[in-house]
């Protein structure tokens, strides 16, 4: 155990963040720097884990040290708790190293009872404000400690102020105030079962336990998830001395910014009300002022205010948010911290500051979250809009963005809704699959009911661009199939819902949605990560639209092409079906020859898109019965075309049935079984290059030609003679000068850990993560989400294995397959193309194993290349 678990606001500054969390150790830097703070001390992260390492309880070590500085908190002030001549009041915030909404809110006036009331009405010659004082600690400690909810305690403030007449608290006279704070008491004790507490150090060491359970809360733990926020690391407790800012006209509190938060425009920004309290200023129950009109309110206290702003930011090099306090003219800081901006904002700000000579460019770049970056490529909700609106569910933020439209419950009826209706539609769906892609590409947003963040819809929605929210596990669909239930209502076809891809919120009904726009800054920011970066990116893209998408968002190439997306297309899809029902070699041959020219011009587009930069294509990897239809309808219209007995196609269907098709037949297991799929595909790739390369002759076209699912070198040995043979002989024909790569992707264990022999065939591995976590964990991507959310609950996981790479098991095989390969093949090129290329916290896993590049879908490249750049400047 620790010797030391709590610190005095003097002994503490801002390098001690980790330990004081964000609140205290800015709290303690602003009083290093001689700044107006009302001291106090704060009890530190380590004390959070001892108090769950001890079965949640304050240790007899902890308590003591509590007390120990409560008394000195108490000679500083000249007051004392609970005192009947000069009573000492507090404030109780929490503040973990990283800034996390959801958290425990803040506790003010804590001390008070009915003593101290007394004699704070006496003392100040201000009794409405004493009571104001009381009544608000107890609806704050009973909501915040003892969680019992605001609503009972708002509803009895309504009804006084109905009684009385008047619209506005600061209507209420003492007596009206005393009258609300005895029902409340009443109201907490109906509630709890216990009186309200009056001794002031019971009410303390309360507070204290509820910020430590705060760390804990389902809220809490989803925001530690969704920003790599690790459970260890705990919250501290800043306990500081009151100053009031409802004493009177004279006081008053505000919220303010040193640059506007949406905007980014330099110049201070915020609010303030006169003779309120903090939470006054974010309740909207009064209408607050503007900060410059606190200068007619009192100029001394604004030039002292703007004073300590410029100072601050100067200090930190970052824009400042800070709340302050005004008691009876005179200036208090109560906290600051780096302030929370949209994506916008952070890059004009951390533009500016370059400019400004605040800050360098290496600086610049590190300001920024990369996941900030979303949502200046897709739409977003209207402000107004979505806070008018209350969510009806919530699901996987699987790709972000927001979407409203009409429900439909079918692809094709997504096509022609917006085809031929003009509807924007939302696609939802139990799951979907391969052959939805047409209708997922027409859809404004997709809703599944099932799938994690890699599920088909998630990794599909992710590569178009397109909104997803998935793994609603509360949707019941109905019997006839066009309808379901959600957060207690029935949505039919046609009705209105909107999505919030980027929270995974779900409102039943139609919100404004804003194009994404993108300014100068974000270009100036992005060239210097791309100066600072080693590794390159590129994109996952099974298309010429999105391969032109990633290139105007920087991809440096194609890391993953996946053929069998371009096999749905309308006119194609009965030459891939005729190809699977085939008896023949020369009956598929026949079937592949349709499909050669369609293949090719394919990779023509693709090629052409990505104006000479490496392309790597995957050859056919999923299982043949995903091309097949599972409609009765379907399967007769395709026995009809083909002239096929139905049962015949059945029985075929049958055949092909697996019990874990992802481990079955499918991968460099097609081209073992079926060698002509590999050489129609290798010709188109070869034949597509050569065209390409003729058309331009200032590109070097290099294919690269990936292997998929390989778990035994003689398996890569088979299809690279294949792809060799095939390619030579088109290449010696058409009499050109072209080069060309084979390699494979890991994504089986066992591939991993015989890298060094498979290195002996590969010219390059990819590392396909989102089956290799798979395959490591043992559990399928699609139906984890059933029970993942068990694991967080039991701290078992902290995150979504499929969503940021588990470093310590899945990244050690990767790890281990760098080293064995290299060792082998010391020029084989390495990179990641599973969808953690777009993960932050991967992409710096992947610089630091030394991979050349990372691959993501398109709307991830920009978030890579700065995340990319921040792993190289760390």
């Amino acid at each position: 155990m620790t010797d030391k678990f709590v610190y005095d606001f003097t002994e503490g500054d801002a390098s001690m963040r980790n330990l004081l969390g964000g609140k205290g150790a800015n709290v303690a830097e602003m009083t290093k720097l001689g700044m107006p703070v009302p001291q106090g001390f704060t009890i530190t992260t380590e004390a959070c884990t001892q108090y769950y390492a001890d079965n949640e309880t304050i240790s007899e070590q902890i308590r003591a040290e509590v007390m120990q500085h409560v008394a000195t908190l108490e000679a500083k002030q000249g007051k004392k708790f609970g005192d009947a001549d000069n009573p000492l009041l507090v404030s109780v915030r929490s503040g973990a190293r990283a800034s996390m909404p959801g958290m425990m809110d803040t506790i003010l006036n804590l001390g008070i009872n009915e003593t101290v009331v007394a004699t704070l009405a006496a003392k100040s010659g201000n009794p409405r404000w004493a009571w104001d004082s009381y009544r608000r600690f107890i609806q704050m400690y009973s909501d915040v400690v003892m969680e019992v909810g605001k609503s009972y305690f708002e509803k009895l403030i309504d009804q006084m102020k109905a009684k009385r007449g008047v619209t506005q608290d600061v209507e209420l006279t003492a007596d009206d105030l005393h009258e609300l704070a005895e029902q409340f008491k009443d109201e907490y004790k109906k509630e709890v079962g216990s009186d309200f507490p009056t001794d002031p150090i019971e009410q303390l060491f309360g507070a204290i336990k509820a910020v430590f359970r705060s760390w804990n809360n389902a809220r809490a733990i989803y925001y530690r998830r969704m920003n790599d926020i690790p459970d260890e690391w705990g919250t501290a407790v800043s306990v500081q001395s009151m100053v009031f800012g409802n004493l009177g006209d004279t006081s008053g509190t505000g919220v303010a910014f040193s640059r506007n938060p949406s905007t980014g425009e330099k110049g201070l920004f915020g609010e303030f009300l006169m003779n309120a309290q903090g939470e006054d200023v974010v309740a909207g129950v009064r209408t607050p002022q503007t900060i410059d009109q606190l200068r007619q309110q009192n100029a001394a206290v604004y030039d002292q205010f703007v004073s300590i702003v410029q100072n601050l930011e100067k200090h930190y090099h970052d824009m400042q948010d800070m709340e302050f306090t005004i008691e009876d003219g005179k200036l208090f800081m109560l906290q600051t911290r780096n302030g929370k901006r949209t994506a916008a904002a952070a890059f004009k700000i951390a533009s500016d500051m370059v400019d400004e000579g605040m800050i360098t460019k290496e600086q610049a770049v590190l300001s920024i979250d990369p996941k900030q970056i979303d949502a200046l490529l897709h739409p977003q909700f209207d402000a107004d809009g979505l806070k008018a609106a209350s969510p009806i569910g919530k699901g996987l933020p699987a790709s972000p963005g927001a979407a409203t439209g009409k429900i439909v419950f079918s692809a094709e009826d997504a096509t022609e809704w917006t085809t031929k209706r003009g509807e924007a539609v939302v696609l939802v769906r139990l799951e979907t699959s391969p052959e939805d892609i047409e209708g997922m590409h027409y859809a404004k947003g997709i809703l599944t009911a099932r799938g994690g963040m890699t599920s088909h819809a998630a990794v599909v929605a992710r590569g178009m661009g397109t909104c997803c929210v998935s793994g609603v596990g509360e949707i019941r669909f109905g019997a006839d199939e066009k309808s379901f239930t959600l957060g207690g209502r029935e949505f039919h076809e046609g009705d209105w819902l909107s999505l919030d891809g980027s929270t995974g919120n779900i409102y039943g009904e139609q919100i404004k949605t804003v194009p994404a726009k993108i300014g100068g800054d974000f270009g100036r920011v992005m060239g210097w990560a791309d100066q600072f970066r080693r590794l390159r990116v590129r994109t996952n893209a099974d298309t010429p639209k999105d391969a032109a998408q990633a290139r105007q968002f920087g991809a440096e190439g194609i890391g993953l092409d996946r053929t069998e997306h371009m096999f749905f297309e309308t006119d194609r899809i009965a030459a891939i079906r005729e190809m699977i029902l085939s008896d023949t070699v020369e009956q598929r041959k026949a079937a592949l020859a349709k499909l050669l020219p369609m293949q090719r011009g394919d990779f023509e587009g693709i090629y052409e898109a990505m104006e000479g930069t490496p392309v790597t294509i995957r050859l056919l990897d999923p299982p043949l019965h995903e091309f097949l239809p599972t409609d009765p309808e379907e399967i007769k219209a395709l026995a009809a075309d083909m002239g096929i007995a139905v049962a015949d196609i059945t029985a075929k269907i049958s055949e092909l049935h697996e019990f874990n098709p992802m481990m079955g037949h499918r991968g460099c297991r097609l081209d073992v079984t079926f060698p002509e799929i590999g050489e129609m595909q290798t010709r188109a790739i070869i034949e597509a290059a050569i065209n390409v390369q003729r058309r331009h002759p200032e590109w070097t076209i290099v294919p690269e030609i990936m292997v998929p699912l390989v778990g035994e070198r003689k398996e890569l040995a088979f299809v690279k003679k294949i792809i060799v043979e095939t390619a030579d002989e088109i290449i010696k024909a058409a009499g050109i000068d072209l080069h060309y790569k084979v390699g494979t992707m890991i994504e089986i264990p066992r591939a991993a850990v015989t890298a060094d022999e498979i290195a002996e065939e590969a010219e390059f591995f990819s590392f396909g993560t989102n089956d290799l976590t798979q395959m490591t964990f043992g559990f399928s991507r699609d139906d984890a989400g059933k029970f993942l959310g068990a694991y967080y609950d039991k701290k078992i996981y902290e995150n979504d294995p499929f969503a940021r790479l588990d470093q310590d098991g899945v990244g050690k095989l990767v790890e281990l397959a760098v080293k064995l390969g290299r060792q082998t093949r010391p020029d084989l090129k390495l990179g990641i193309c599973g969808e953690h290329g777009g993960d932050p916290s991967s992409v710096e896993f992947c610089h630091r194993i030394d991979l050349d590049y990372v691959s993501c879908s398109p709307f991830r490249v920009p978030v890579a290349r700065l995340a990319a750049a921040q792993a190289a400047l760390r």
